[in-house]
């Protein structure tokens, strides 16, 4: 039992992190093109609560709003998760 919840804890901070990584060059994208959040949110029809929660780490993001948040913001999926494949 112990060992399962050590795996559930250490993928749930794995998962978190990645959340923040990705939150913030998310915000980074956004702020380069000089666009605020409201206009990404309108942009990806949800508030700009519901977006800001996605660059803070709160919510993740499904394989659609990935790949739309890249063509708009144009970025790659490896620049949103840092991977240096």
């Amino acid at each position: 039992m112990l060992v399962k919840y050590f795996y559930i804890t250490m993928w749930d901070n794995f998962g978190m992190e990645i959340g923040k990584i990705v939150g913030e060059n998310l915000k980074q994208a956004r702020k380069s093109l000089k666009l605020t959040q409201k206009e990404v949110a309108a942009h990806m029809l949800m508030t700009q609560q519901q977006y800001s929660r996605f660059e803070n780490g709160v919510f993740e993001l499904n394989y659609a709003q990935i790949v739309e948040l890249c063509r708009y913001l144009d970025v790659t999926p490896n620049d949103l998760f840092e991977f240096k494949g």
